[in-house]
């Protein structure tokens, strides 16, 4: 069993959202349930292996203990050093999946890395100042639904939420947005990306451009649909537990430029990005004075942060390159949005818009068709040849 994957998963959580949307309905507490649910299945699917099992409850500790010792800690030296050790597991996972070895190799860790690191940066602005107790801490972490690939959320907003005991008329608007999301999510993932996914495999005529240029779209296709049928699976089962999960798409296929497109493409991802990595390498290096203009500190600071991205995903050429790819894109419309006279008297025509999206979304296309890693396979197959 997988989240969100075979039968016996949905089985089990048709049941739970059953038994969750009474003991909303009744107005009674819901913390406890979820945090038993969370426990449940993460024990029913990591103890298929006792070394992923293993893993998850050492790095549930090792965490959990740096954000006991970064809530004592007043001096802001120390508590960047607790950052840093809390970012070191996700490094060692990334290392080492380029090995044999596999070292902390469990479901989910990227994004429980980033949750617990949003705790311990936050620690350390001062924002979150009251105790977070274990069974808070692990409510957070290991909230079902989006555990094993997002979306990506907030403990300030997730803990208080999970306490507070909603409206019956205001949960039954959310309970039925939530179900049209799961039910849209489950079209998605099963019928859209497994139809998608049919043809992509069923290409012939490898390392010509037409199949190139196929592949780009359909493989486009399936990844959307899968990952955004996952995410909305992810937001309905979270609504009817009466948890407002945020979104993690929004039309990202009507995007005009290429900012646009990352504020509705994986949206969680790119704004904790925002929020913990790009806003603070402009900081740092404004006020360190790296460069002599801002635009130069933003391009600078967009290259960091979609690069990043890219290590997040893996060590692989194809996400490292998929980072500096959408690095030079962001920092290159960085430019061009703040110096190009074209741009400022063109932007709001229509076929300014039109042109914008055609050029965004096949920019997109190619990022993707890096991601996927098919390139290299076909350089590898033309190099063999």
């Amino acid at each position: 069993m997988n989240y969100f994957d075979g039968n016996e998963f949905f089985l089990f959580l048709a049941i739970a959202l059953i038994i969750g949307f009474i003991i909303n309905y009744l107005g009674k507490k819901i913390e406890y349930y979820i945090l038993a649910l969370s426990v449940i299945f993460a024990i029913a699917i990591y103890g298929k292996s006792i070394t992923m099992l293993s893993y998850l409850v050492g790095f549930i500790l090792f965490e959990y203990i740096l954000v006991l010792i970064a809530q004592k800690t007043e001096s802001k030296k120390y508590l960047k050093i607790l950052v840093i050790l809390s970012i070191l597991p996700l490094v060692i996972n990334k290392v080492f999946a380029t090995t044999h070895l596999h070292l902390l190799a469990f479901i989910g860790i990227s994004y429980m890395s980033f949750k617990t690191i949003q705790i311990m940066i936050e620690i350390s602005d001062g924002l979150i100042k009251e105790k977070i107790s274990a069974v808070e801490y692990i409510q957070f972490l290991l909230f079902f639904p989006t555990v094993s690939a997002g979306p990506i959320d907030r403990s300030r907003r997730f803990m208080s939420e999970i306490k507070e005991r909603m409206p019956r008329t205001e949960y039954l608007e959310l309970a039925g947005e939530g179900v049209y999301r799961l039910i849209l999510g489950l079209l998605y993932k099963i019928v859209f990306s497994t139809l998608s996914y049919h043809y992509l495999v069923g290409l012939t005529n490898h390392g010509t451009f037409v199949y190139s240029l196929k592949y780009m779209y359909l493989y486009t296709l399936y990844l959307f649909f899968d990952f955004a049928g996952y995410s909305l699976m992810a937001v309905g089962s979270s609504n009817i537990l009466g948890i407002r999960t945020p979104m993690n798409f929004n039309k990202p296929f009507l995007s005009i430029d290429i900012k646009d497109f990352w504020n509705r493409w994986h949206i969680t991802l790119s704004t904790w990005l925002r929020d913990f990595v790009f806003s603070r390498v402009f900081m740092e290096a404004t006020k360190k004075k790296r460069f002599k203009k801002r635009l130069n500190t933003a391009m600078y600071a967009y290259m960091v942060n979609m690069v990043l991205m890219g290590f997040w995903h893996g060590l692989t050429i194809s996400y490292i390159v998929y980072g500096f790819y959408h690095g030079i894109l962001m920092a290159g419309f960085e430019y061009y949005q703040k110096k190009s006279k074209f741009y400022k008297k063109n932007k709001n025509e229509t076929w300014y818009k039109v042109l914008s999206w055609f050029i965004t979304i096949n920019l997109v296309i190619i990022g993707l068709y890096i991601f996927s890693g098919e390139p290299y396979k076909l350089i590898s197959h033309v190099i063999k040849k």
